[in-house]
């Protein structure tokens, strides 16, 4: 069993088909028996990616409608939640100083941050951040976390 932390552009791999997302499919199938979490933000970024995708015209309305009552749905049953507190928001501003990173994807690092150092800790091992951002991904292997790029997993 591994734990995972994906990052909106991964996540979305898992329900709109682009490269990755066999990959992405594969390490959240509920046989795997992988622990998948996701920071709370995530919800409002996905939800931004499929409208903008449906606006855009790659996604016709009842396609993006399915997608995010099929995102919610495991929200609530498949993922485990990240909160967003103010200690966490601590650790994201100064990763978002020291990287130059978005405010969000400085967020979801922060995440990955913190429970990478809660599983360190306990004696648990370390958790994999997923993520196809590469300037988050540069960011996470400066600080030394394991990263997986699901674009490299066709």
């Amino acid at each position: 069993m591994a734990a995972y932390v994906l990052d909106t552009s991964a996540v979305v791999k898992r329900y709109i088909q682009e490269a990755g997302t066999v990959w992405v499919r594969s390490i959240a199938d509920p046989a795997a028996s992988h622990l998948i979490y996701l920071a709370r933000i995530t919800d409002v970024e996905v939800t931004s990616a499929v409208v903008r995708r449906q606006r855009g015209g790659n996604l016709s309305a009842p396609d993006a409608a399915a997608t995010l009552t099929q995102f919610r749905q495991d929200l609530i049953q498949g993922y485990r939640i990240i909160e967003i507190t103010p200690a966490l928001l601590s650790v994201a501003r100064s990763l978002a100083e020291r990287h130059g990173l978005r405010a969000y994807d400085a967020v979801q690092f922060a995440a990955a941050v913190e429970l990478n150092a809660q599983w360190v800790a306990a004696g648990t091992g370390t958790i994999t951040l997923v993520s196809a951002d590469q300037e988050l991904n540069a960011a996470a292997q400066a600080e030394g976390l394991s990263v997986e790029d699901p674009n490299l997993h066709p």
